[in-house]
């Protein structure tokens, strides 16, 4: 099971918003065929491993293993279970049964009701922390929130004057981008967009664009910043109008409620799994404080302000640290 999870995370972030899930096939002690989902729409782990078996008369001496619950219904590919059953496996090894409702235990019903002994349960926590986007999605009916802000050493994240865009490293940056690549959309408060004129694209790492959010109530952001220049698709979230326009598409809410509950059901209903928020500081801390977050990563520099803008505050529990030159990169989880 340690090797399927492996495998697993070979498809991150390529199969979002499907989970990471690894396979193999044992037979006599040894590993006879392996695979990951390595794409959305393409073949599930179980289809890869089982087509891998060059010897396909082993497979009704054989075990499957697989990192979650196969799939019991159509989607973008057949169901998993089908395959499995007419393949010939007798025994199916599965670390997790699978959140989504379109799934959970109807998958391993299946199996043993032809007949299959399934076993699960096995290295579920380390399954579950692979897939925490994917479970947080599914059980809490919203995306998982990732903080992401850079601070200097006295404790702030910009002057007063908002005329501080860099505070991190050139090497620290880059892997911003690299996150970028790896989260569904990215998210920043009106601000951020009005005084940094961000991007927020993907532009010195390989992979793909986020979908680009920002929070303006009164549409304020100027009509030539990037936010609104069509190039990607860009939600704006506005207390005037829900509209698309191109590939601008405003999104009307109540700001007398909590934003970040309407943020997160609104992305929620559009199966945006996963979410970095990059800012400001008023837009972290209203998410730390409505409680909608699950990982923050904060970069630690040298910089003195002395002041100026103050950092989030949050409390959650460190799990890394890593030093990039002269920036220190911590990282969170709210647990």
């Amino acid at each position: 099971m340690e090797r399927c999870i492996d495998l697993a995370g070979s498809g991150f972030p390529d199969v979002m918003p499907n989970p990471m899930v690894g396979s193999l096939v044992y037979h006599d002690d040894k590993i006879i065929g392996e695979g990951f989902h390595q794409y959305f729409g393409g073949h599930h782990a179980e289809v890869n491993a089982l087509k891998s078996v060059k010897e396909k008369e082993l497979l009704k001496e054989s075990a499957l293993f697989v990192s979650l619950e196969p799939c019991s219904h159509f989607g973008k590919t057949p169901p998993c279970t089908s395959l499995i059953i007419e393949s010939g496996i007798k025994k199916v090894i599965i670390a997790s049964t699978d959140p989504n409702p379109l799934v959970s235990g109807k998958g391993i019903e299946i199996l043993r009701n032809s007949g299959i002994i399934v076993e699960t349960g096995f290295l579920e926590e380390k399954e579950r922390e692979l897939n925490r986007r994917f479970y947080t999605f599914h059980e809490r009916k919203r995306p998982y929130i990732i903080l992401k802000f850079a601070q200097t050493e006295d404790g702030f994240i910009a002057r007063s004057d908002y005329s501080s865009k860099w505070i991190s490293n050139e090497y620290s940056r880059l892997l911003v981008h690299k996150w970028r690549s790896e989260e569904m959309a990215i998210l920043v408060g009106k601000n951020t967009a009005f005084y940094d004129n961000p991007q927020l694209n993907n532009r010195f790492s390989s992979g793909k664009n986020p979908l680009r959010l920002v929070i303006d109530s009164l549409l304020e952001i100027p009509a030539n910043h990037y936010l609104l220049d069509q190039t990607l698709k860009t939600i704006v979230y506005n207390s005037e109008l829900t509209e698309i326009i191109m590939n601008i598409e405003y999104q009307k809410l109540n700001f007398h409620e909590s934003v970040p509950h309407q943020i997160c059901n609104h992305l929620f209903q559009e199966n945006i799994q996963s979410v970095i928020i990059e800012g400001g500081r008023q837009t972290i801390q209203s998410f730390v404080d409505a409680g909608l977050w699950d990982e923050a990563r904060v970069f630690k520099t040298p910089i003195i302000f002395n002041s100026g803008i103050k950092a989030p505050e949050f409390a959650g529990t460190l799990i890394k640290q890593m030093s990039i030159q002269n920036n220190l990169l911590e990282i969170y989880f709210n647990k």
